[in-house]
């Protein structure tokens, strides 16, 4: 996963967690639809957009933390091969964790 982050800071009150958009990338040349489910976004596939190399791409506003996703390839949950870690869900399952600080 290549990310890009942005750093935000809540306008309600000084100090508030801050929160970046994170861009999640996958190669998945011969789908016909990517999707990228996290705890982010209650496990509900969002979708990505196709780049013309073959790379799909999305945005997701993430606070600090620990965060759990994986991509949806076709309708086939699929793990980030660069995930910085892996874990199980509470459904025993693999899924890729990002950290973000």
């Amino acid at each position: 996963m290549n990310t890009s982050q942005t750093k935000t800071e809540s306008p309600r009150t000084p100090g508030a967690r801050l929160s970046q958009t994170i861009n999640f990338f996958f190669a998945a040349p011969r789908a016909k639809a990517v999707g990228l489910a996290g705890d982010f976004n209650q496990w509900q596939p969002a979708p990505l957009q196709r780049l013309p190399d073959g790379w799909w791409h999305g945005e997701a506003r993430l606070d600090a933390g620990a965060h759990e996703y994986r991509f949806l390839v076709d309708g086939r949950p699929e793990l980030d091969p660069h995930a910085p870690g892996l874990a199980r869900n509470q459904h025993n399952e693999l899924v890729s964790v990002l950290m973000v600080i």
